[in-house]
């Protein structure tokens, strides 16, 4: 849990990131995919927000749009008490200092042709804050931290394992010692015996420099044992935000119920309920009116496929559903 003095560190404001389809000879736009759209959440200071949903709904775009690796189509980004949409040139790269992203595949996020000193020391070569000697000196001390000696300096990404590419990834992200880091999906391609070490070496770095993370996966076991809190997406919106433990033991939003019961259990003689859902995902190119998930939910009524739900708040607990606040509050236009 979240001490209620923690200040915020990442503030999002319906966030956009529309991505235009172009066709003809002069590539005209004729419609937009919806990847981001109309997304809001806090990141407190040294919280680990976990984001989850299914492939293609938007997670990894939030990420690069945060640091502005895409450029957003509207909404507003605040790293503290700046907006990050607002800074160019020299002040945006100051604050891009307190802000790095490890990317997903660490086999083809590091250049084959680079030595791993040149890898971690490009970041501070690229602001200019140290002399080379004490370039070299950071480099080396941040190896050590994530579990790898002096004899890594001058060999190439090839020679490692997926497990030592991904500390490489880690300490290239750790080497300007930000306050903030993406961490999008930093596990997938690695066998399960390194994971552990890898969550490991997360929680460790968390604690000893005080970071926050942003933590996209798709395997809600280990969001469930790294995260403070948990935001569930489906078709580029959020659609329930809480608590970890309250979103594993009381899922309110229809799709994270399901998400949640095709989760595996270590115990052989649990059972659980398993949620089919029928139909596919729809088009973020085209979505449905009304509520999102409706052509896939089995408590839709009529009103879900004409309004969207409103985000409600239940002492901490946020969720987007006409089912919930018909439940809870005993308004709005849900129809039995």
């Amino acid at each position: 849990m979240i001490a209620a003095n923690k200040s915020v560190i990442l503030r999002v404001e319906n966030l956009k990131k529309y991505f235009p389809i172009r066709r003809g000879i002069f590539s005209r736009v004729v419609n937009h995919k919806r990847a981001v759209d109309d997304v809001s959440f806090v990141v407190y200071e040294q919280e680990t927000l976990g984001l989850v949903g299914e492939s293609g709904c938007g997670k990894t775009t939030i990420g690069r749009t945060i640091l502005r690796l895409y450029e957003p189509t509207a909404g507003r980004v605040f790293f503290g008490e700046r907006n990050l949409l607002e800074q160019s040139g020299e002040e945006l790269r100051r604050l891009r200092r307190q802000m790095q992203m490890v990317f997903q595949d660490p086999y083809g996020s590091l250049n084959p042709r680079m030595t791993v000193r040149a890898i971690v020391e490009e970041p501070l070569i690229i602001h200019g804050t140290l002399t080379p000697r004490e370039r070299l000196e950071r480099v080396c001390a941040t190896l050590a931290e994530v579990g790898l000696g002096q004899d890594a300096l001058n060999r190439y990404p090839h020679e490692f394992s997926g497990g030592q590419r991904q500390r490489i990834s880690l300490a290239r992200a750790l080497v300007l010692q930000p306050k903030f880091l993406v961490l999008d999906e930093p596990l997938s391609a690695l066998d399960v015996s390194i994971q552990a070490k890898i969550i490991n070496l997360l929680v460790d770095l968390r604690a000893k420099k005080q970071l926050s993370y942003l933590f996209i996966s798709h395997d809600l076991s280990v969001v469930e044992y790294l995260s403070d809190r948990v935001a569930v997406m489906y078709l580029g919106q959020i659609v329930e935000l809480a608590p970890a433990r309250e979103i594993y033991s009381r899922p309110l939003h229809p799709y994270t119920q399901a998400l949640l019961s095709a989760v595996p259990s270590i115990n052989p003689g649990a059972k659980r309920n398993r949620i089919i859902l029928e139909g596919e995902v729809p088009s973020p190119i085209n979505p449905p009116p009304g509520c999102r998930f409706h052509p896939r939910c089995w408590l839709r009524r009529p009103v879900c496929t004409r309004l969207e739900p409103r985000r409600l708040n239940l002492d901490g607990h946020e969720v987007t559903c006409h089912a919930v606040e018909k439940k809870f509050f005993g308004t709005g236009e849900y129809e039995p």
